[in-house]
Formats: C-alpha cells, sequence, structure tokens
C-alpha cells in the first residue's frame, strides 16, 4: 500500500502562518504536521509516500530532506499551477502513480490520531472514506450513509439543510482506493471531470458521480469518539492545539477559554453551571421561531429592558437594572462601593479580583465542609471596619445556605451599623424550597434600602448564552448611576425578547426546579460510593467536593479530562482552597451525571485492582 498527502494549496486563511510555508508545514503543539503524519506512516506498511507540492514546495522538500528515508520511501510531484487549480488537479498529477498500487489518499492539513490510519487499513472493505458525525464546526465535504455504510449521497453546499443535519456525516479527507477502483472507477472519472469542468474543482465531486451511479463501490467508514481536526484558519489552530494538547497540558488549554466549549462537542462539562432541565424544547422553538427578527432588529434600551426584568421578577422598574450577565453588574457595582468589604472565602472570584486587596476583609470559615451562618459572620465582622458585606446565598463553590429567615436578621444587623449587605442569589432558585428564598420581592427591597440583590439569569435558567443578569435595590442613586454606567444597549435582542415570553413557561421552570432537586439527591448518593472523596452537601447547583486519598485535586482534573473527556473545575486556585485538594462538580442530567459517576468508578476499579496507593 501507498500514500497520496496533497500539499499544494497556499493556506491563505492562516494569514502570516502559511506567509513563506505551505500548510503542512504548520506547527500544533510543537510538531510540524507533515512530520506527526510522515511519523504515522512510517509505523504501517507503507511502501512509498507521494507528496503532491506546489506552494512553497522547495520549502517542504528541504525540511523533509532525508530523515524518513531509513523509514519511507519519499517522492515529490509538483503541481507549478496550484494558484490557478484545486486539489482535483494536484490528485490528477499522481494517475500513474495511483493506478499501481492500493492507496491511502490524505489532506495535508488534517490532524488526527494515528487510530485512524490503523482502522482504515485495517478495514477488508477496499474502497472507503472515513466520516465523523457531523458538528458545528465542521465545513466541506458532507454525506449521508445508510444503516450498512453505504454513501447514499455527497450534499453539495446549497443542499445543506440544517434541519437534517443530525443525519449528516463529514469526511475526514483520508481515503482508501484499491488499485483495482482508482485504475477502472475513479481515474477514468477523474479524468473526464476535469475535462468537462475544469481543474479548479474538487476530487469530491468525482466520488460523488461514483457514488450517485453505484454506491457498492464506494462506502463510508465512522470514526466513532476519535479526535481529528481540520485546519483552515488561526481559530482551527487553537482549537487543535487544544484537543491534541499533551496530557500535562490540556487541562490549562481548556480553562484559559472560560467557556465556549460548544466548540468540543464530545467534551462533558462539569465545570460551567447551569440548569440541566431549563428552558423547555417549546421556549427554545419560540426563540428559533423569532431568530429571523431578533437578529436583524436593535433591542430595546435599559427603559424597556428594566421594565421587562422587573415584570420577570416581579418588582418595581426603579428598583432593578438589567447587566449583560451579573458579571456587568458586578464590576459596575464594585467600582462604586468605597471602603472596606467583608468577603466569605472561598467565593465567585469576580468581587474579590475587581477590589484592591487592601480593602477586602476576609473570613474564611474552619471546618471541613465549609459551613457557616449568620451568628459566624455576625460574630466575626462585628468590630471589623467594613462599608459592605458581600454573601453568596446558595455559596460558591461550598453550596453552603443561609435560610431568608437569618438573611433578614442579617440586613437588619446591617443597617443598624450602617454596612451594606450584597447578596448574590444566582443559585437560590436549586434551594430545596426555592420558592421561598429569594429577597427579589418589593416589600423587602423597600423597607432595606441597605440592601443589594445580584442574579444571574444564565445559571438558574440554563441560558448562559443570552448573558443575562439583574441587581435589584431600593437605593435609587446606586440604580441610577449602574444604568448610566453600563452601555445604553448592553444585551441583545434575544434576551431581551426571552425576558418578554418568560412568563408563559413559569409552570415549566418550577417543574424544571423540582426536578432538579430530585436529581441533585439522587447524584450525592452515587458520589457518597466513591471512596476517594468526600462530597459536602450543598444547596445549589454543584458539589464541592475533597479529594482524600490517591490524588491531588489537579491530578483527578487532569486523569478525568485526559482519559474520558470530562471537566471539573480544580479548586486548587480559589483563595481559601489553595493546596486542600478540593474540586467543584457541577450537576447535570442524570445521563451525564451516571457518566461521570461511572468514570469515577472506573478509576477506583483500576487503583483497587492494581492495588495503587
Amino acid at each position: 500500500m501507498q500514500a497520496i498527502i496533497l500539499a499544494a494549496g497556499m493556506g491563505r486563511r492562516l494569514g502570516e502562518y502559511t506567509k513563506d510555508n505551505t500548510k503542512c508545514m504548520l506547527s500544533v503543539n510543537g510538531v510540524k504536521l507533515i512530520d506527526r503524519t510522515l511519523t504515522m506512516l512510517s509505523h504501517l506498511k507503507i511502501k512509498r509516500v507521494i507528496i503532491v507540492v506546489g506552494y512553497q514546495g522547495q520549502n517542504l522538500i528541504t525540511h523533509i530532506g532525508q530523515r524518513y528515508n531509513d523509514k519511507l520511501k519519499i517522492e515529490f510531484i509538483d503541481n507549478p499551477v496550484y494558484e490557478k487549480t484545486n486539489n482535483i488537479y494536484s490528485l490528477a498529477l499522481t494517475q500513474d502513480r495511483i493506478s499501481e498500487d492500493d492507496t491511502i489518499l490524505l489532506e495535508s492539513d488534517l490532524i488526527y490520531e494515528e487510530s485512524l490510519l490503523q482502522m482504515i487499513i485495517d478495514n477488508p472493505f477496499p474502497n472507503l472514506a472515513l466520516v465523523a458525525k457531523w458538528e458545528s464546526w465542521m465545513d466541506g465535504t458532507v454525506v449521508r450513509i445508510d444503516d450498512e455504510n453505504n454513501i447514499i449521497n455527497f450534499i453539495p453546499k446549497k443542499a445543506f439543510n440544517y434541519k437534517e443535519s443530525d443525519q449528516y456525516y463529514k469526511t475526514v479527507n483520508i481515503y482508501k482506493f484499491s488499485k483495482d477502483f482508482s485504475k477502472h472507477r475513479f481515474l477514468p472519472f477523474l479524468k473526464a471531470y476535469c475535462e468537462a469542468i475544469g481543474n479548479n474543482e474538487y476530487y469530491e465531486q468525482v466520488l460523488r458521480i461514483i457514488t450517485f451511479l453505484d454506491g457498492s463501490d464506494f462506502k463510508a467508514l465512522p470514526i466513532g469518539d476519535r479526535k481529528w481536526y481540520e485546519i483552515d484558519d488561526i481559530q482551527d489552530l487553537d482549537i487543535a492545539e487544544t484537543i491534541f494538547a499533551p496530557k500535562e497540558k490540556s487541562l490549562s488549554r481548556y480553562e484559559m477559554r472560560y467557556g465556549g466549549y460548544w466548540r468540543f462537542p464530545k467534551l462533558l462539562d462539569f465545570c460551567y453551571l447551569v440548569n440541566p432541565f431549563f428552558p423547555p424544547q417549546r421556549m427554545k422553538d419560540e426563540l428559533r421561531a423569532n431568530f429571523d427578527t431578533l437578529l436583524t432588529e436593535y433591542p430595546s434600551g435599559m427603559y424597556v429592558n428594566s421594565l421587562l426584568a422587573g415584570k420577570y421578577l416581579g418588582i418595581r422598574q426603579s428598583y432593578i437594572v438589567v447587566g449583560n450577565g451579573a458579571a456587568e453588574l458586578i464590576k459596575s457595582l464594585m467600582g462604586m462601593i468605597n471602603g472596606k468589604i467583608g468577603v466569605v472565602y472561598p467565593t465567585f472570584m469576580e468581587y474579590p479580583n475587581r477590589k484592591n486587596k487592601d480593602d477586602i476583609i476576609a473570613y474564611l470559615p474552619q471546618n471541613m465542609d465549609m459551613s457557616y451562618n449568620i451568628n459566624d459572620l455576625m460574630a466575626f465582622f462585628a468590630h471589623k471596619e467594613i462599608s459592605s458585606l458581600l454573601i453568596i446565598n446558595p455559596d460558591n463553590p461550598s453550596g453552603n445556605f443561609i435560610p431568608i429567615s437569618d438573611i433578614i436578621n442579617l440586613i437588619q444587623w446591617g443597617k443598624e451599623k450602617g454596612i451594606r449587605i450584597i447578596i448574590d442569589e444566582s443559585f437560590v432558585d436549586f434551594t430545596d424550597d426555592y420558592s421561598q428564598n429569594s429577597l427579589c420581592h418589593d416589600d423587602i427591597l423597600k423597607s432595606n434600602p441597605n440592601l443589594i440583590v445580584i442574579k444571574s439569569i444564565s445559571k438558574s435558567y440554563g441560558v448562559p448564552g443570552l448573558r443575562l443578569g439583574i441587581m435589584a435595590s431600593s437605593d435609587s442613586d446606586l440604580i441610577d448611576a449602574v444604568k448610566k454606567d453600563v452601555a445604553i444597549w448592553n444585551i441583545n435582542s434575544f434576551a431581551e425578547f426571552y425576558m418578554q415570553i418568560f412568563g408563559k413557561y413559569t409552570k415549566d421552570y418550577q417543574h424544571a426546579c423540582e426536578k432538579f432537586i430530585i436529581e441533585r439527591r439522587r447524584f450525592k448518593r452515587l458520589l457518597d460510593q466513591i471512596p476517594f472523596i468526600h462530597v459536602i452537601p450543598s444547596q445549589a447547583n454543584y458539589f464541592l467536593t475533597e479529594i482524600t486519598s490517591r490524588f491531588t485535586s489537579k491530578q483527578l482534573t487532569q486523569k478525568l479530562l485526559n482519559e474520558y473527556n470530562i471537566l471539573i473545575k480544580d479548586c486548587d486556585n480559589k483563595d481559601g482552597l489553595k493546596g486542600k485538594n478540593y474540586i467543584r462538580i457541577a450537576i447535570r442530567t442524570k445521563e451525564d451525571n451516571n457518566r461521570l459517576v461511572a468514570a469515577l468508578k472506573s478509576i477506583q476499579a483500576f487503583y483497587s485492582t492494581y492495588k495503587i496507593q
């Protein structure tokens, strides 16, 4: 068997990265694509490798040099008109070679697991296209296949239907052709197509014609969960470097992104916190039905959006300001608060990160579960010179919860001492008696002008992509100042429309919260069976968990990511938890939670079997 690599293209979309070299000279985590490919091919029974060069071809030839001579016989074919042609012409230049042996055909801008090459070679069917289930990041040749992996059709871009995308597969651009297929089927059609249509085309069009005439000669081979990526631009390069990062660096590559994990569909995210049971499908359908209007129309300003948010939460328009996520409001608020602020650690670091360290008076619970109550807080801060006290309730990451009756007493205590009380209740709707625990009520706000309530809509309502949050207070000067501080159009039309229609789905939300509470109890029972962790009781949608043996928090986080594609939160970087071996685990759907528990049990079984301490 032989391999053909098409490497003549210019790779314009990579800009500076391909200014002086073709795409396969691109380095991913310090290794050039061409070297990855040739190294993998050298492990297989490949008689020779034919590389079609064009743009900066001599650089590629010089780079390869004689380094692979003891493992591979490498030949080069030059495409002198690479600027005017496409891959169909580059492939046509190999027609004398491709008809001499069975062939693996590779595009040069790919990065993939070595197992992909082995699986296509080992498969007994002689003519194959590796395919992957279509995902949102993919572009290029798309096919549909039947239950026997016959390619039913190649889908042109004009015929691509997003409503049917769950039935599509993307070609990985790794193919296997038998010598007989190349000589008697593929090459005759390739030659005819070039003569009829031209050389600035793609060879996949030829495969489409062959499939249309007789699908039995050519099949698809789905790759399952094996990793691969096609690198066309700088974002592709960034994602590829994340997916294929060395094990010791993969965690940091993901953590630096702060979300956007939909670009990694196979990653199971137990790090970021959302409601897994809301919004319902009908609400998503309503948003989708209004997509065109919302995309092309301006959102309203703060006057309308504060009115909608007030309706949304049942409080006065004058008491509320809407933010592009709670983070926008936190930044604005913390910039306006003078004096020292009391903070319970560990905490959501967006708050203290917005203040000078000298302005923070920290309280750290002195117990394994990180629990505390208002008596602890009042005793600690009674003689501290603070102007404000921040309470996240339930707390992040501990899940500690202070009942609303006690919070009211704490607010009164603050009022007597001239202390502003900031309550972040982003997770309050996950508490057992969630319907009774919110402070977002006109009477509470009106009678306590020293109270500020922050609430992230993203977390409890399951819509983090909309970026919605609110701040509520009867301190009209503060509310007006924050409204003036944020941008005039600080939320988009989708977020605005969501607030407009939410009222129709109130019962769905209540049902979602009830389902969540049941799942939290079930999930904790399962996690309690894992002997090397201690799960702290929580009233939020996550569990702070101590690693009691065998691993550090970083080691377990890395192991779950590298071996199971599961991302959890290593809390070792949080003030108050550094060096204490804690992780935070989000609570997701039953199916997802079971997958995490299965991974933890698998890890435990391995260590028990081999008696590794």
